[in-house]
Parts: structure tokens; sequence; C-alpha cells
């Protein structure tokens, strides 16, 4: 049996909880207690957690009530395992469970599956295999956490992640970004280089389930790790180091519902989340640290605030490259997001002088569960990009997708950055959707921006009417 079929087999188990109103999302954070338990058994690790605490108590007990008897389970081994990263994994656990019936045959499902024909890092592909099934939910938006593994792999070949270095996620998610770097440091070196000086990876997650995810998923492809439960955006950022490499997929929406004081250092406040990550990424950067991060096309052109920092990142970081990204590769299928590619500079001011626009979007494929995102895709992209040597690269041109553009060039045009010179393929993308999931996905996608900006506004009322009493 093959990691593939034992993640469909294990993804096959979540049918029996959607009677109980159980979202993939939830699934997923309820299958990181269970999986490591097991996993704790497979990989003879099981001195990690307590006696009398473990998979084979949990598939033995032959008691009335063994969904009682797993909470307690949970709830020990979030206060007492002897390991601070099961600690972690366990903090404050909540079982999506209600009856026994259904927590049994999850088990008992588990148990039937050939662990004996998995290698040591097949937990690893069989959990991130669960994470992509997950990121399709419609109903939990889980997609938001999940970036495609595609999309991810192609910025980690550019941004050549090595050994030795920080490398950071402040909006890590289940760590798709940190997991896909490791593999590349390990690739390109031997066990015995990497042992000897390996990357040091960090992260800050704010969402609890997800953090749960994200520390299992890191134990399982043996990340050396200091992920925190947080806010990248407040004083929990003090926990970070300077950084060699960041790399993000910062949620989409607005900054809303919190009463937590921003960071000092972040000077250009704005309700728009995305903005605020994009300063604390370039602020988070060592001088030559080079950054990847993933934002939509507002931030791209959003005016005031947006400009300014945009004007600040420049000043401070080479902007060398942007990605501008097709539709449909997001869990909402209208949005348009970007990658944009930039290193710090040894001074303050002057440091970018020519940004390079590849246009991905321009008469793509109609992307989407019926097709995926792949690698090949970013094939001529990642030709054009090249080894990072801007005296290297070819304009192609207005009838190509690879174009440079001054400094002063974008002055000019208010430093504006959202730069299309060949048209959108579709002047509404949702306009030809036709799957039942696509459609749900696009309108939740909807209601979803409606309220983070009805939030959005409600805050910035509530703060006028306290500063005005």
């Amino acid at each position: 049996m093959n990691k593939d079929s034992i993640t469909q087999k294990i993804w096959n188990l979540c049918h029996i909880l959607r009677g109980d109103g159980v979202s993939y999302h939830e699934y997923i954070s309820e299958l990181t207690y269970l999986l490591f338990l097991k996993y704790a058994e497979e990989s003879k690790t099981e001195h990690l957690l307590p006696e009398g605490k473990r998979w084979s108590d949990l598939i033995s007990y032959s008691g009335d009530d063994i969904l009682n008897y797993y909470r307690e389970m949970l709830t020990y081994l979030g206060a007492h395992a002897p390991d601070e990263n099961v600690k972690k994994i366990y903090s404050f656990p909540t079982t999506v469970f209600s009856h026994s019936e259904n927590l049994k045959a999850v088990i008992e499902g588990i148990a039937k599956l050939d662990w004996y024909s998995m290698s040591g890092d097949g937990m690893g592909d069989i959990y991130e295999g669960l994470l992509a099934k997950s990121s399709q939910d419609a109903r939990s938006g889980a997609g938001q956490y999940f970036t495609p593994r595609a999309l991810v792999d192609c910025i980690i070949r550019l941004i050549q992640p090595a050994a030795g270095e920080v490398i950071q996620d402040p909006a890590t998610g289940s760590g798709g970004f940190l997991i896909s770097a490791d593999q590349h440091v390990r690739a390109s070196i031997s066990p015995a280089q990497y042992e000897l000086d390996p990357p040091r990876y960090e992260g800050i997650e704010i969402e609890k389930g997800t953090y749960r995810i994200c520390l299992m998923n890191a134990f399982l492809h043996r990340l050396s790790s200091n992920i925190f439960l947080g806010d990248a955006l407040t004083q929990d950022a003090e926990q970070l180091s300077p950084a060699d490499v960041i790399l993000a997929n910062p949620p989409f929406g607005a900054k809303a519902g919190s009463a937590r004081k921003l960071r000092d250092d972040i000077v250009h406040t704005s309700t728009n989340k995305q903005l605020l990550f994009l300063q604390h990424i370039y602020l988070g950067l060592k001088s030559g640290g080079r950054a990847a991060v993933v934002l939509p096309d507002n931030v791209l052109f959003e005016d005031g605030v947006g400009r300014k920092i945009r004007q600040d990142l420049m000043e401070k970081c080479d902007l060398h490259t942007i990605l501008r990204l097709p539709t449909g590769i997001f869990y909402s299928p209208g949005v348009k997001t970007n990658v944009l590619f930039f290193k710090k500079g040894r001074r303050d001011t002057g440091n970018t002088k020519v940004v390079w626009v590849y246009d991905m979007r321009y008469r793509s494929p109609r992307y989407g569960k019926k097709r995926p995102l792949r690698s090949e895709d970013f094939a001529s992209f990642e030709v054009a990009y090249g080894n990072g040597e801007m005296a290297a690269r070819v304009d192609q041109g207005e009838g190509g997708r690879w174009r440079s553009f001054t400094r002063a060039a974008i002055a000019e045009r208010f430093d504006n950055l959202d730069i299309s010179w060949l048209g959108e393929t579709d002047a509404d993308p949702e306009a030809s959707l036709t799957d039942p999931d696509d459609i749900t996905l696009a309108i939740l996608g909807h209601l979803r921006a409606a309220l983070t900006e009805i939030e959005a506004v409600s805050e910035e009322i509530a703060e006028i009417a306290g500063g005005a009493s």
C-alpha cells in the first residue's frame, strides 16, 4: 500500500463525521491528535508520551465510554507530556467527536492501515496530502491556510534557502513554506553538512487549530523549528530573530476584531492586513536578506498609506521581481494575487532601481479543481527569472510576458505597481463558473470579504467614537 492509498483511506474516514457537521479542516486538526499517537508507536518514539496515554491504550480500551477516556487522554497529554513539542500539540485540546461510535470507527480505521510499508518520511507526505485535500473544502474555507504546493516549490527554487540561515514565515499556516524550504536544503547538501549547520526555522500562527496542525507537520518532517502561537503584527514578533529569508502568504482581509496594540515599529497603520504584513516582512529581514510574499492586487495599487508603504519598501529593499499570478488558484476563484520578490538593502534609501514584472495571468488556463496548478506552469517564469542576476535578464517587449520598469517610470505611475500591458483574459473570472463547488467557493469568498470589510469599518467607527469621547 503506497502513501497515496493510505492518504485516501484516512481521508475517507472523515465521511463518518460529516453527519455531525464536522468540517474537513476540523477533521484534520482532530487527526493530528490520533496520528501523532500512531506515529509514536510506529517510529518507536513512545517515550515522548506518558505511560498509559499511548496508541496501544486507546486501541485496546474496552469500556463503554471511549469518548470520555479519549478526552481525558488529550487533556493529560497537554498538561503532562515530558516533551515540550508534544505538550504544544495537545495544548488546550478540543475534540470534534460527539459520539463514541464515530471515534471508535476512526481509530479502528487508522489501525487497519498498512503502516509497516511506510518510509521514515512517509507519514509527513501523508499528512501533507491530507492538508491538500482539506484545502479544497468549500464549506470551511480551509484553503486560506494552504498555499498551492506548486507555487510554494517554485518560490523556494528561486529564493534558494541555504544551510545555517534563519528562515521564517510570519503567517505560518500549516507550515508549507518551511517544509518545502527544508526539503530544498536537505536535497542540496549531504546529511553530514546538514547536521553540522542546519537552517533555523521560525514562524507565527494566530489560529489555534492551524497552529496545532503546523506543529505536527514540522514534527513529522523533522524540522528544527520554533513556531509560536500569536500575531506577528503585535509585540509577539519580538520572539522572532532577524531573518535571512522570509516566505509568506499572509491571510487575506482586513485586520479587524482585535483589541491588541499594533507594534510600534510598524509606522504606516492601516486596516489592510496585507499592507501591515508587508511592512513586518521588510522590517524583519537582515541586511541582504531576501523575501517572497504572496499579496492581492490591492496592495499594489491602493493609494494613501498603501503608496507610502510601497515607497518605503522600494527605498529599503530592492523590489526586483513581481509575478502576476492567474486567478482561481486560491480558495476564492476571483482572488487576484501576486508574488513580490525583494532583497533588503545595505542602506535604507534608493535600493530599487528596476522592477521586473512577469504576467502569468494573461491567457492562462482556468485553474480550479479540474485543472490544478502544476510545477510545469512556472517553467517559463523560472527561466526568465534566471539566477537572480538582473543584468542577464531580457525584456520581452510589449508582446511578451516579461518586462522591466525603472524606478523613475514607476514614480510616474504614482508608485502604482499593478502593471499590466497584455490585458486580462476575462473581464469577470467568475462569469463562466459551472462547477457547483467553484460557485460555492466564489460565493463564500465574497461573503467573507464583505464580513471582514464590515468588521474593519466597525472598528474604525469605534476608534473614532472612542477618540471623540
